[in-house]
């Protein structure tokens, strides 16, 4: 059964205030925009760091600099993305419990509005990134291409759909690796990256069949073509893909300053990391949104902080 915090969404989800009003006029639809924005999603965008971090450029200010215009490009082009998506699922979203409280759905923001917020922020993205590094400006375009083809077509696509999720997450790395000029980055992070995106994706999907139960091919057309018992078997195939390729990367890779020995001690903790997800996902039925379960879950959001800790010891400090 779905958790009490899946059966009653906050009310701040719902683009309500705390009084249980919803703010009208001009306000409503500016709340409305930033909601439809999703600023707590662009945690997403913390994979443009990846290159960074693990390549031992985080000391560099011009490099610093680079990598935030980067991530700040990342950031307006999903949030055009997500306007995008709203306004083609209106209708899909009234059938979800939770979705159908975006402000599109619920009427609180205008699709007219929202049009120009796409075309705004999606311009902005481009132009922006573009004239800061051309590179980065072609993948900041294909990653809007490519989203736009998955809104449209692709995620009705049996598996295809969360193999989206994966390339989606290896453009945001790809950006940043070109921001930071690297010279020390292991391939292994791309393979622990997609599986990443492979295991929180179908975690997803998982939880969305456990939560709209009979109506879930209404919301999302190729969720009848899933079901637990073959969720069940990736998610576990994934998870130990995964953890494997982490281990041999942190064992066979050396990561900028940092020796494999060294990078070796952090593996423990993305062990804590995944399976706090996998409890998350099997005992307590959750896995949507990701960025939901680590800001809602301490445990999981002190294991992901302090890995990232870990792996900044163990390449700027060691």
């Amino acid at each position: 059964m779905p958790s009490a915090s899946e059966q009653s969404p906050p009310v701040s989800g719902g683009g309500l205030h705390a009084a249980g009003e919803r703010p009208t006029g001009l306000r409503a639809q500016l709340y409305g925009l930033l909601r439809t924005m999703r600023p707590k999603q662009w945690t997403k965008n913390g994979f443009v760091l990846v290159g960074l971090i693990f390549d031992g450029k985080l000391l560099d200010p011009s490099l610093i600099l680079a990598a935030a215009i980067a991530f700040v490009a990342f950031c307006l082009v999903s949030s055009s993305v997500y306007f995008l998506n709203d306004l083609v699922d209106i209708e899909s979203d009234r059938l979800h419990p939770r979705k159908r409280l975006r402000p599109l759905a619920n009427g609180q923001l205008s699709p007219a509005l929202a049009k120009v917020a796409f075309v705004l922020l999606a311009a902005i993205s481009l132009l922006g990134a573009g004239l800061f590094d051309p590179q980065i400006g072609l993948t900041v375009a294909a990653y809007l291409v490519l989203n736009a083809a998955y809104t449209f077509y692709l995620k009705r696509l049996v598996i295809i759909d969360v193999l989206m999720i994966a390339v989606f997450f290896l453009l945001r790395v790809v950006a940043g690796l070109t921001a930071v000029h690297v010279s020390a980055f292991s391939p292994w992070l791309y393979i622990c990256v997609s599986l990443l995106a492979f295991f929180v994706g179908f975690g997803k999907r998982r939880h969305e069949i456990l939560l709209l139960k009979d109506t879930a091919s209404g919301h999302r057309s190729n969720l009848d073509q899933y079901n637990l018992p073959f969720l069940d078997q990736i998610i576990g195939l994934v998870t130990v893909s995964g953890l494997i390729s982490y281990t041999l990367y942190s064992f066979e890779a050396e990561t900028a300053l940092a020796g494999p020995a060294q990078m070796m001690l952090t593996v423990p903790l993305i062990v804590f990391v995944v399976f706090r997800y996998l409890y998350l996902i099997h005992v307590e039925q959750r896995g949507g949104a990701p960025e939901d379960l680590l800001f809602s879950d301490r445990p999981l959001l002190a294991g992901v902080v302090l890995w990232l800790l870990s792996v900044v010891a163990v390449i700027y400090v060691w």
